[in-house]
């Protein structure tokens, strides 16, 4: 048993460590208890939480998490074979199950998987309820692929400026790079299949496919630039994904219909909807009449 660990960590602030977490405050994503399970190797115990925690914060910090579907908790499970996923178990819990599989101290992929299904979580899509669906699904794989990927900058800089190892502040730089590897491969294939005409013309050319896959895979891939463009320029676009699938239907509706959704849901939760009607804008769809 000694390399299976379960550790609870609240989601206090590492910035500062004096500060204790007021149980008075309603629980959000960013502060729900965190459990982390499965077999994490020779990993030191407990890093792996250490660095899911971290990453954590750095990708909520500074976000108004408005959603009235948060979990109460969030568990990370390695396993040693199968995708990273949202387990959506039914068992009545509030529990966000989040599942990686990745090797020994394999930070950056760790950072990396658990930034993914984190934006999964923050976009509501944690329930049992919440199998994923056509033909909007690949708008919500693009923006939590984006929203790791910024994730993996801010955790580079924390990384350096207040390493959670003794001695570690260089490991920044493995972090950096390897984000740039990812993002690399995602804009030579918007090189290779976004028009210089504008991201309407890539849709319009590409809206059956992207509609009939509904994940990251083709021309998927060529969005997430874009996405992580709009997610870097305003925070408030990362509001405004807490505020994603709170409707009846979900990702199975038209995308016309879907963004019109998530706008008024938006209303609701008191955010924006700068990203959003953005997006109505990039992909040259039409305003709904007001």
């Amino acid at each position: 048993m000694r390399r299976r660990t379960f550790l609870l960590l609240l989601g206090t602030p590492w910035l500062d460590p004096r500060k204790a977490l007021d149980q008075r405050e309603p629980t959000t994503l960013l502060n729900a208890p965190l459990e982390v399970q499965g077999e994490w190797g020779k990993s030191l115990p407990g890093a792996a939480a250490t660095v899911i925690s971290r990453m954590r914060v750095v990708c909520l910090a500074g976000v108004r998490l408005l959603s009235d579907q948060q979990p109460i908790g969030l568990r990370v499970q390695n396993r040693a074979s199968g995708s990273p996923a949202i387990w959506l178990h039914d068992d009545a819990s509030r529990t966000a199950w989040i599942i990686v599989n990745i090797g020994e101290r394999d930070w950056c992929k760790l950072a990396y998987q658990f930034g993914h299904e984190l934006g999964h979580v923050l976009a509501n899509s944690w329930g049992p309820d919440a199998r994923p669906q056509r033909p909007c699904q690949w708008l919500e794989e693009a923006l939590v692929e984006a929203f790791s990927l910024r994730g993996l900058e801010k955790l580079a800089g924390s990384w350096e400026q207040h390493p959670p190892f003794r001695n570690d502040a260089p490991f920044a730089n493995a972090i950096r790079q390897y984000r740039r590897s990812a993002i690399e491969r995602y804009e030579k294939v918007a090189a290779d299949r976004m028009p210089a005409s504008g991201v309407d013309a890539w849709f319009r050319q590409n809206r059956s496919a992207l509609e009939s896959d509904g994940v990251i895979s083709g021309p998927a891939q060529a969005a997430v630039p874009t996405m992580l463009h709009e997610l870097e320029s305003d925070v408030r676009s990362i509001e405004d994904m807490g505020a994603l699938n709170r409707w009846i239907g979900r990702s199975a509706v038209p995308i016309e219909q879907y963004l019109r959704l998530w706008e008024r849901s938006c209303d609701e939760i008191g955010a924006t909807g700068r990203l959003p009607r953005r997006l109505v804008d990039l992909l040259g769809l039409a305003r709904a009449e007001p």
